[in-house]
């Protein structure tokens, strides 16, 4: 059987391509052997599942591991402490009925077995500690237990109560049998669970697993970790793929993410290889790529309907990544911010050098999507790019010239009375809202982000694998506007292209607008003043 690249579940290095696990199992591991309880909550479809699958296989060689999963639970089982116990023996019980562990005396298995078909009313929370403690006395090795999708827990009290007991027998391990480790894993947080089921109490914060140690394993991939995997694509193809390149690429816009970097595979694999005219050795370039990111942002996925459903529960989060994004809004980290908890928390944030950032170049694509396309049916500016949009491309070619051009025309029909209020605050926004109906579907952009601040914004845009590098800023007089020229210059080294595109929004009453070309050295400057 082929190997492939797997978005559904649990990987397997055995058939599908994947990134080598061993340095954040082997860390993990450490955490297991020192005796820690602790949590593993990342974003949605970040590897959480399959590491613990890789982590169970290393363990069981000096640990009893029982590894079970609270998803498919219905309600009705966190109604009432009793039913959670007996269902909670019965995972127990399961993972020693399927041979999935071994070193439980047959005694202590039956006992687990009675104890999940107790009648509804005969079990709780004392009955099940002391059940645990003569499991874990009677076990041949040390018991490790390993909680998968807590964020399924529904009804937060009984949860917390099951918490609250193995914390207390976290408190007596030394005096009575209690598991060596226990790993819980889900999105949320511990002390963020109540968000889950009750967002209008969100600023309530409990701990009942104030035992837990920190947990700070980087579980993202690096541009190492998905060279290693494409190697062995390379070695079974040998298509000649630049494995530097293609890597470095692929982690440019997904900042490994585990989910997104197997999925823009996935899709040069097995969509974009077939394609007319495509093979495999220009499908694994950075046009195949590109067509990748493309096809990924147009798709329906669950990844995206989950971060639309968030950004509905959690308005305060969409207003701050809307000011982000923008306005440039500069956001220092703090942990004790609540929405920017929130956000690093469901993986659309992350922090960089002190201050909060969107986590990944996809990401903040779909959040100008999803924005843009919001305000799209009552914006004059974006129907005037919809209008506009069949002159701007031939043969594939944008033709960005003209469109800084009609974009200057249309800004100053449709704005030149408002105050400079409103231009300061939408000015990059209404560009946006202009520029998307023309590249849309057939080519993207997104925001460097070195460059995204209150005074300047640099914005790439990618169609048919051609490069454009827009500076959006905001006038503060000819000098600070020539060293923007001069900045512009050298960005535009840096990406090995000759010509550039600036877009001034000048508020000085007596300001020349238009349009004209500059020369800064050896590149060409098109530049508009509005």
């Amino acid at each position: 059987m082929d190997k492939y690249f797997n978005t559904e579940g649990i990987c397997y290095p055995d058939i599908h391509y994947m990134v080598n696990l061993d340095s954040r199992t082997r860390q993990i591991e450490k955490m297991v052997d020192s005796g820690k309880y602790f949590t593993i909550n990342r974003a949605r479809q970040y590897g959480k599942t399959t590491t613990l699958e890789m982590l169970k296989v290393k363990l069981e060689e000096n640990y009893v591991v029982f590894s079970i999963s609270l998803e498919g639970i219905d309600d009705r089982t966190y109604e009432d402490a009793s039913l959670f116990c007996c269902y909670f023996c019965g995972l127990l019980y399961d993972v020693i009925d399927y041979g999935e562990t071994a070193g439980i005396p047959d005694e202590t298995a039956e006992l687990l077995q009675q104890y999940s078909n107790k009648r509804f009313g005969e079990q709780n929370f004392r009955d099940l500690s002391n059940l645990i403690s003569k499991i874990c006395y009677t076990a041949d090795k040390p018991v490790v237990l390993i909680i998968d999708e807590t964020d399924q827990a529904g009804d937060y009290s009984v949860f917390l109560k099951f918490l609250g007991m193995l914390r207390d027998k976290y408190l007596k391990r030394q005096k009575r049998p209690a598991f060596h480790s226990v790993i819980l894993a889900g999105v949320h947080d511990i002390k963020n669970l109540e968000i889950k089921i009750r967002p209008e109490v969100m600023h309530r914060y409990n701990s009942p697993w104030n035992i837990a140690a920190d947990f700070n394993i980087d579980m993202s991939f690096s541009p190492d970790d998905i060279k290693g995997m494409l190697d062995v694509y390379e070695n079974n193809y040998n298509i000649g793929m630049n494995l530097d390149t293609v890597s470095g690429l692929v982690y440019e816009y997904t900042s490994g993410y585990p989910y997104l970097v197997s999925y823009i595979c996935k899709l040069i694999d097995e969509k974009i290889s077939f394609w007319d005219y495509w093979d495999k050795s220009r499908s694994w370039t950075r046009e195949g790529i590109l067509e990748a990111v493309k096809l990924l942002l147009n798709e329906q996925s669950t990844l995206f309907d989950d971060i639309r459903k968030k950004l509905d529960d959690f308005p305060d989060l969409r207003n701050l990544l809307n000011e982000m994004l923008f306005n440039g809004g500069s956001i220092p980290y703090n942990h004790y911010n609540h929405t920017l908890d929130i956000g690093i928390m469901f993986g659309f944030l992350k922090q960089k050098e002190g201050m909060a950032v969107v986590s990944n170049r996809i990401f903040e694509i779909f959040f100008y999507n999803l924005f843009i396309s919001e305000q799209s049916l009552n914006s004059v500016i974006y129907q005037a790019g919809e209008s506009d949009k069949n002159q701007f491309v031939k043969n594939n070619i944008l033709d960005m010239d003209m469109v800084i051009q009609k974009f200057t025309e249309h800004f100053i029909d449709i704005y030149g009375n408002n105050n400079d209020k409103f231009v300061e605050e939408n000015g990059r926004k209404l560009f946006l809202l202009y520029l998307k109906p023309i590249i849309n579907g057939k080519g993207h952009y997104y925001i460097e982000a070195q460059t995204r601040d209150k005074k300047r914004t640099d914005i790439i845009v990618d169609y048919y694998g051609h490069q454009y590098i827009i500076e959006l800023k905001i006038w503060h007089g000819a000098e600070y506007n020539s060293r923007g020229e001069k900045q512009l210059a050298g960005y535009l080294e840096a990406y090995h292209a000759s010509h550039g595109y600036m877009v001034s929004f000048n508020f000085n009453k007596n300001k020349k607008t238009g349009v004209r070309k500059i020369i800064c050295g050896d590149k060409i400057i098109t530049e508009a003043v509005i």
